[in-house]
Order: structure tokens, then sequence, then C-alpha cells
């Protein structure tokens, strides 16, 4: 196996170019897994930590721009007012030492279903800037994933950042696991309160092959929160309302019976993370009880 260490992106990019097989490696909270267990022996890997621009975060036009390299526990530490809800996702994943070395871009490049930021991207209207010596392009979350652990990316592309919008509005997320801490999700579930568009972003994660969008829901909520003047006059939900929600969310998913959890069981958990996740999103909207 090959170990290529460039010192700057542009260097990564000509070796992607010339390596197309190569696999890019950060944190290696992922990568070192698979290849400690023989999941996977690339003929390349592509060594990331010495390039210091992936490791930097930056906001324009309220748009924070959050290199792949950068560490879960700095945006944590550093983007919570900006990003709420990646914050949120960030806390729930794996141990303290997980989260000092584990990157956005890495769940990205990674794919999996059951990668916690997903959702959040989803629901906050996220695009991943992705390049190669050809140039540089955005590509929407929703156009990111296309299965269980395949991307977007072309053989000589790199993930160089995630573009997530700037917001003062809720945002929360949530994730059943077969215990409280360092656990893959059984299902997971994120919202975002857009009232500015007079809209709201829900996505769910670990139910389906790939995380995904709950478009019904969404559509039903902002439906029902223009129809009835709450954007601008907000009260606690009815909740029928609330109900309605999750069974849209639930209805979203397209899960599978594995070791840890069943599609039923998945089903109904999202449906009562939606409940519970939309309460607290919109208690923090109205300051009152929803």
């Amino acid at each position: 196996m090959d170990f290529l260490r460039p010192d700057s992106f542009a260097e990564a990019l000509a070796l992607k170019a010339a390596h197309p097989a190569a696999v890019p490696i950060a944190g290696g909270t992922d990568v070192m897994v698979e290849l400690n267990f023989d999941h996977r022996r690339p003929a390349a890997l592509l060594d990331l930590t010495r390039i210091a621009e992936l490791r930097e975060w930056s906001v324009a036009d309220g748009v924070v721009r959050v290199g792949a390299g950068v560490p879960y526990a700095r945006i944590i530490d550093e983007l919570r007012d900006r990003l709420p809800g990646l914050a949120m996702a960030a806390r729930t994943v794996g141990s303290p030492q997980i989260r000092n070395r584990g990157t956005v871009g890495g769940n990205l490049g990674a794919a999996s279903p059951a990668g916690d930021t997903h959702p959040v991207l989803l629901a906050g209207g996220a695009a991943v800037e992705v390049a190669s010596t050809r140039g540089v392009r955005m590509v929407p979350a929703t156009d990111f994933y296309l299965g269980v652990k395949r991307n977007a990316l072309a053989p000589d592309e790199l993930i160089a950042a995630v573009h997530v919008p700037e917001t003062q509005a809720p945002q929360q997320f949530s994730k059943v696991g077969t215990r409280n801490a360092m656990v893959i999700a059984v299902c997971s579930f994120a919202v975002a309160l857009h009232p500015g568009e007079g809209r709201v972003g829900a996505a769910v994660g670990s139910a389906a092959p790939t995380p995904r969008r709950a478009t019904e829901a969404e559509e039903f909520l902002s439906g029902e929160l223009t129809a009835t003047g709450q954007w601008e006059s907000p009260r606690p939900l009815t909740d029928s309302v609330r109900d309605r929600f999750g069974e849209l969310v639930a209805r979203a998913a397209s899960p599978i019976d594995d070791v840890r959890g069943s599609a039923a069981y998945r089903k109904h958990a999202l449906s009562v993370l939606a409940r519970r996740t939309l309460g607290w999103a919109w208690r923090d909207y109205t300051g009152k009880v929803a």
C-alpha cells in the first residue's frame, strides 16, 4: 500500500488525479477501522492532515464554509452559535477522542446512512464543495448521497468543504441508539426552521439506503405554519399537527431489519423523535412550551 502525503490542497488534487483509487484519510476514524478489520485494502492512502486550508472555516454572505478537515470538537466550540444543528449532531459523535479527530468531510466521504451530520446538512440546506484538477463544483446535499456508502464524488475529486447557511433560527437533532453514548444511530432526525423563507427543513438518517429529506413532512408543516400565521404570531402547536408531522417523517423512511433494530421499530422511533424534536425547536422559536 502506497502512502501519499501532500503539503497543499493543489498537490493533493494532483495526486488524486494520478491515483484515483487512493483513499483520502484525515481523522481516520472510519478508514482506520476498515483497515484494522481488513474490510478495505486500498492501493494507496492519501493523507490530508498536513493541509492547513482544510482545517479552516469562514463566513461570507450568510453562509459558513467549513473546511473538510475541521474536526467535530471545533464545530462544537466555535460554530455552535452559527450552526446550532451541526454542533448538536457533532456532540453525539463517538467519544471526545473521536470528536477531536473526526470531521464532517470524513462523514460525507464515508456516506454511511447512519452518519450523524447528514440529516442536519439536509435539513439546513447545505451544499458540498468538491474539487479536482478539472475545477470546483458545488453539489447540494440532497444530490450528494447516491446509495449505501456511495456519494457523488468522481474518482479524481476530493471534498474541500461543506457550505451551510448561517442561522439564528432554531435547529434540533436527535437520535436513538442501543445505549446513551458512543453508539451508531438506530435512527436519527433533524429539523430546521427557516422563518425568513416560511419553510421547515426535516431529514432522517439511518432509516433508508441514504440519508433523506422528509419532504411531505416539510411541506405539511410549512403550509400549516403559513396558513395559520404562526411564523409571525407563534403559539403552541396542537397535538394533531405534531402527530401528523411525526407520521409523515416516518413515512419518508424505508428502513431494514438489522442487529440494531427492526424496520418497524425505526419507523415508530422516527415518529416519536420527530414530534419531540419539533417540540423543542418550536419552544425555542416561541419562547414557550410547544
